[in-house]
């Protein structure tokens, strides 16, 4: 059986969103193409803000796009 595989977008976004979570800086991003940089950087925003509130480890799970 295959597996479906993420598209590149949402794998962008779940990295930045993961890096921002993490605490790193924006200029961390890996990205080169401006739509994976853009997902990455809406990721990352995200997760700075889940930062500042707190919500690291487990509580942060819920927040991630692909979790269903």
């Amino acid at each position: 059986m295959k597996r479906q595989k993420r598209s590149k977008d949402d794998r962008a976004y779940n990295r930045g969103y993961n890096a921002g979570l993490d605490g790193k800086s924006r200029e961390d991003c890996p990205f080169g193409t401006l739509q994976a940089r853009t997902n990455w950087m809406g990721g990352w925003r995200e997760g700075r803000t889940d930062f500042a509130h707190g919500m690291l480890g487990v509580a942060s799970i819920q927040n991630l796009k692909n979790i269903g």
